[in-house]
């Protein structure tokens, strides 16, 4: 009687004919750069008002952020629309000969009737404690909830990685989109936001590939060289194609 032997499966690809690997797909960095400081940082609730400008020592943050992203090979640099934001882009985009992109999706949360007032004076509200304690359920009067602002920050963003497949690019937004962002990419509910902690001039850095999303920096005010996309490694380098020529 014969041995049984085993069929290959009908979709297995002939031992000398099989099908390339599809190409990866590229990696695509995106770092998000909190503005620098104003005069307002820290004591009022700036929001969208207009006509506030960074400080002077916001201005030496924005040239030492960028600085620290001049060597990198960014490709785009997009900004909240408003004062502190676009002039802290501005300093980014001038190393590199870029116009900054206004992109309204990353603008700062829409706090209505709280804009300008003193963040002392807003800690003693009942809405307050809705916002540390349970963020996805605030919504703050005349303006948007943070489940809101998350959600359109998140279409911002995915829409600027649609758009440079494969490139660096520099958003520069505000704190509670930024930690809003870090949330929904790292898998952490909006209900944690409040943990995470953004400074100004900061840098949070994700890669974004076919694998999904992975965050590369968060806070990070000191080197960004790691950030640097890898060389090709498609073609093969001298001594290897000298080695080649030879044999």
């Amino acid at each position: 009687m014969p041995e049984a032997t085993t069929a290959p499966p009908v979709d297995a690809p002939a031992p000398d004919g099989a099908a390339a690997a599809p190409p990866a797909a590229p990696v695509t960095r995106l770092v998000l750069a909190r503005h620098a400081v104003t005069a307002q940082t820290g004591a009022l609730l700036s929001g969208r008002q207009p006509g506030i400008a960074l400080s002077e020592e916001g201005r030496r943050q924005a040239e030492a952020l960028a600085g620290r992203l001049a060597d990198l090979p960014v490709a785009a640099v997009y900004a909240s629309p408003i004062e502190r934001t676009t002039e802290t882009a501005q300093a980014v985009a001038g190393r590199h000969e870029l116009e900054v992109r206004a992109l309204d999706g990353v603008l700062e949360a829409d706090y209505g009737e709280w804009t300008g007032r003193k963040l002392a004076e807003l800690a003693q509200t009942d809405l307050w404690k809705v916002v540390q304690r349970a963020p996805s359920r605030a919504s703050f009067p005349g303006g948007e909830s943070l489940a809101a602002m998350q959600t359109r920050m998140v279409q911002a963003l995915e829409g600027v990685v649609a758009d440079h497949p494969g490139a660096l690019v520099v958003v520069v937004s505000h704190a509670d989109p930024i930690k809003a962002a870090i949330a929904h990419y790292t898998g952490v509910h909006l209900d944690l936001f409040q943990r995470i902690v953004v400074n100004p001039a900061s840098v949070t850095a994700f890669a974004f590939s076919g694998a999904g999303v992975a965050l590369l920096k968060c806070n990070d005010t000191g080197t960004l060289d790691d950030l640097r996309p890898p060389p090709p490694h498609d073609a093969p380098d001298e001594t290897e194609q000298d080695k080649k020529e030879v044999s």
